[in-house]
């Protein structure tokens, strides 16, 4: 087994590293364990991607396996987390976050469905966030955007993280389901302990995991009474009063569902931006090719969505079997980062750099198969009118001096701390 990795305190100093580990499997070879623990990445001060790429790159197999967070299995290279994603039939979503006894707290629907359950469930979500619904709401979207970048223009600076990226898509998002934003900081909180649950040992990151479920059902059980029949075109109504398989949502379905609509709209999109501004701060060049050309620029988003995924969630397998010369279990678990996808070089060339002429742009930010992420349009339209209406406003721009960005991993990865200067007139 690999030595430990290094934990280090806020003041720099080497800690003793007291996290849980579990005892290998008989069926887990000595060679393929790996110290990796996904919600505290060795390197990751430098940045979550360049972390997942750096422990990718000493790697000589597709496949490896932690003895932390629960004990599970990591993919390290794009062509298998794609793999994965497209085949539920041997690599279930019934349970998909980890550590695995947090993923077994984890109720949200359809997400932790394999077909054909699933099928009519995602059917329903793709009516309120199908392409022609999003196209509704664009002018919704850019107003929103334009209100909070038009009085940081005059400033010279701001902190993008914190007076965009975190109040832009969630104010999107609360306006699409109806919802007031003064209760937007405890959903956030709620979020946050999902998708990177506190604790150390993978019972307590699953109490934590538990509660944020059950905060999020609590919220959302009176909404869905007061929406059901109800007539209004906004995203919970349209759902709770949708059909699946020609009859009205279970009850405990559309909690799930709705309580998923939360968590999707409140967090991966948020970190998304902070990312993608970062590299842009740091790449003028790269932004001058933009100005001027929104073709280039509509064309140029997906090439930051490959450049930039924030998720790394899991999949089941489902039963025994060798995979990649592998001996699998059922009841394992395998993480899918899929920052490894969209950066592995095979798949594409200098995959580092961000180039809008890019062809052929293979990546997984938004996974693969029966659960391709339901809000892609919605992540699109988002991105886009973020450097639209940015570009328009503050053409040049770079991080302040001397900032050091807070980058936060687990099943979203986050960043803090993005400050930006930009001369005024």
């Amino acid at each position: 087994m690999n030595k430990a990795a290094t934990i280090h305190t806020p003041s720099g100093m080497p800690a003793a590293d007291n996290r849980a580990r579990v005892a290998k499997p008989d069926h887990v070879t000595d060679d393929l364990v790996r110290d990796i623990d996904m919600y505290a990445l060795d390197g990751l001060e430098s940045g979550y991607h360049e972390a997942w790429k750096a422990l990718a790159a000493k790697e000589i197999s597709d496949l490896v396996w932690t003895p932390l967070t629960g004990g599970h299995w990591i993919a390290m290279n794009g062509p298998m987390i794609k793999e994965i994603y497209e085949d539920p039939s041997r690599f279930s979503s019934e349970v998909i976050f980890l550590p695995k006894e947090a993923g077994q707290k984890y109720l949200m629907v359809p997400t932790r469905m394999d077909p054909p359950e699933h099928t009519p469930y995602r059917k329903l979500l793709d009516t309120g966030l199908n392409p022609a619904r999003i196209r509704d709401i664009e002018q919704m979207v850019r107003q929103a955007a334009i209100d909070l970048i038009e009085p940081l223009v005059a400033q010279g600076k701001c902190d993008f993280s914190a007076d965009f990226a975190k109040i832009f898509p969630v104010r999107v998002f609360m306006a699409m389901s109806d919802l007031p934003l003064e209760d937007v900081p405890k959903l956030v909180r709620w979020s946050d302990d999902m998708t990177r649950p506190t604790g150390s040992t993978p019972e307590e990151m699953a109490a934590c995991l538990d509660a944020a479920n059950q905060n999020f059902f609590a919220y959302v059980e009176p909404i869905i009474a007061a929406r059901i029949g109800g007539t209004g075109k906004d995203l919970i109504t349209t759902m709770v009063n949708g059909t699946v398989d020609g009859q009205p949502m279970p009850h405990d379905k559309a909690l799930g569902l709705i309580s998923l609509l939360l968590l999707g709209g409140l967090d991966t999109v948020v970190n998304f931006l902070s990312f993608m501004m970062i590299y842009l701060a740091r790449n003028p060049d790269t932004v001058a090719e933009l100005k001027g050309n929104d073709l280039k620029l509509l064309r140029g988003v997906e090439e930051l969505f490959r450049r930039f995924p924030v998720v790394s969630d899991a999949r089941m397998v489902a039963y025994d079997m060798e995979f990649r010369g592998v001996a699998l279990k059922h009841g394992d678990m395998i993480l899918l980062p899929t920052a490894l996808h969209g950066l592995d070089e095979t798949e594409n060339a200098e995959p580092w750099t961000l180039d809008w002429e890019r062809k052929q742009i293979k990546h997984s930010t938004f996974a693969h198969g029966p659960h391709r992420c339901a809000g892609l349009h919605l992540a699109r339209l988002e991105a886009t009118v973020t450097l639209q209406e940015w570009l328009k406003r503050v053409p040049e721009f770079r991080l302040a001096e001397g900032a050091r960005p807070i980058y936060h991993s687990g099943i979203v990865a986050a960043v803090e701390n993005v400050p930006l200067v930009w001369p005024t007139a």
